[in-house]
């Protein structure tokens, strides 16, 4: 099908359904559904804590900005943690995360980008996802993305593993609060931090302001910012990928660079690349 045909018809719509994760994807927003009429303000402060813990320190603050584009460096034990705690998220392991958003930067809205919008707004949030060759299933596809995280024992084994966090969790919370801990703390959470990270693929490529002439569709959105805890400002992030800081205006809130921030305090962090707007240059 020519290219114009798929920007003109959502690319979903023109590929097999991947069935296996078409139906964990339903049957989580099923029990996020659920939660609604099991709603308690312990299990929804334990929801908010763990999306926190898996959608900011797992996935910005590790999955991203240290595993895929190496912002900074910390002891390999804060990098299994924070490894751990993305787990949790129902994104996959971090061979899969790492290698596909390298990918997606080196193809950035052009032929082989994941997710671009330009094959349709709803690929890009969830159509690559549930249609068409999922690259999960494409070891040979992703390996040439992640040589420095197939070098490392503990990143094979999470990566075929990366399930088992999440069940345990669940198991956890079931014993301590029952149904609406079990509900919120992983059904709901889960399902709050999917639709956010997947608004960094789909909504910060079509609306927002763009600081940068970077080449591709990226913006800057706060809202987006706002439900990823500082992924938001994709534009400034798609013109300095390795800075470990992406709100660079006072005005741009960013958690997980002040996450960063925390660990260099501690000296849990260090070569820490960070661009501001002021010093124009990454240090």
């Amino acid at each position: 099908m020519p290219a114009s045909e798929l920007t003109a018809r959502d690319r979903t719509f023109s590929q097999p359904i991947a069935w296996t994760t078409s139906i964990v994807l339903v049957a989580f927003h099923l029990g996020a559904i659920a939660a609604l009429f099991f709603f308690t303000w312990k299990a929804f402060f334990v929801a908010m804590v763990l999306w926190w813990v898996a959608g900011g320190l797992g996935i910005g603050v590790g999955y991203h900005r240290l595993l895929t584009h190496r912002g900074y460096k910390t002891p390999k034990w804060v990098e299994y943690l924070l490894t751990i705690f993305a787990t949790l998220t129902l994104e996959g392991g971090p061979i899969f995360w790492v290698a596909t958003h390298r990918k997606h930067h080196q193809n950035t809205d052009k032929e082989g980008d994941p997710h671009s919008p330009n094959e349709g707004g709803f690929w890009s949030h969830v159509g690559w996802l549930v249609t068409g060759k999922t690259m999960h299933n494409d070891a040979a596809e992703l390996l040439p993305y992640v040589p420095d995280l197939r070098k490392d024992k503990f990143h094979v084994w999470i990566s075929r593993w990366h399930w088992v966090p999440l069940t345990t969790l669940g198991l956890v919370l079931l014993a301590v609060g029952g149904l609406p801990f079990l509900l919120w703390g992983i059904f709901f959470r889960t399902v709050l931090g999917l639709h956010s990270t997947w608004l960094v693929n789909s909504a910060t490529h079509m609306w927002g302001s763009r600081r940068f002439a970077t080449g591709d569709s990226s913006r800057n959105s706060f809202w987006v910012a706002m439900l990823t805890f500082g992924e938001g400002w994709h534009n400034n992030h798609h013109a300095h990928p390795q800075s470990s800081r992406h709100g660079l205006a006072w005005y741009e809130i960013d958690f997980n660079w002040y996450g960063i921030c925390a660990l260099r305090a501690l000296g849990l962090a260090w070569d820490v690349k960070a661009r501001s707007l002021s010093e124009g240059n990454a240090h």
